[in-house]
């Protein structure tokens, strides 16, 4: 008897010692970033705001780092109605013309939320990385996409977006850093 509790024992300790380790980012810090990207895409443009399609989300990849995804639309368009079934020419080359505009606004929202969240995932390992990843809808139908991409991704180094908000960076070197991807 006393020969299988020492074995019982053995086999739970051993199966706890076992167990996967805890998740080095946990979920509420993750959110927290989530909810201030979400935030910025919203607040970027008053006049007409990006318009965010669901919501941001977050995930930590163990020896890779954390990456974040969004949907959203470049422009808010007024809908179809039976007074307005389409939109002319030039209103289409005029929404063309601003979502173009607005790729460097998005593109230097992600920047920022890159530094925030290197800087408040400290669990994160220097060496890993800092992704976000934006898919951009469009309305294939009708919008030309000519020069549009459907995707802006965007990755550097955890350390080096620490070390450019503690000003141990220049601008230069981060720019230098920092992998875009427009696909």
């Amino acid at each position: 008897m006393r020969t299988s509790v020492l074995a019982s024992i053995f086999l739970a300790t051993a199966a706890v010692a076992a167990a996967p380790d805890a998740p080095r980012v946990n979920r509420s810090a993750l959110m927290a970033i989530e909810k201030t990207f979400d935030s910025r895409i919203e607040r970027a443009i008053i006049d007409n705001p990006f318009l965010l399609l669901g919501t941001t989300r977050g995930v930590y990849l163990p020896g890779y780092g954390a990456v974040f995804t969004a949907e959203l639309n470049l422009v808010t368009l007024p809908a179809f109605t039976p007074f307005r079934p389409h939109f002319t020419k030039e209103e289409l080359a005029k929404v063309r013309a601003n979502k173009l505009e607005r790729l460097a606004r998005l593109k230097q929202l992600m920047q920022e939320t890159m530094i925030g969240a290197a800087a408040s995932l400290d669990t994160v390992p220097p060496n890993e990385q800092i992704a976000v990843g934006v898919s951009l809808f469009y309305n294939r139908s009708w919008e030309d996409t000519t020069g549009l991409p459907s995707q802006v991704v965007m990755v550097a180094p955890r350390k080096t977006l620490v070390d450019f908000q503690a000003r141990r960076i220049t601008s230069e070197a981060l720019e230098a850093a920092l992998r875009v991807q427009e696909l």
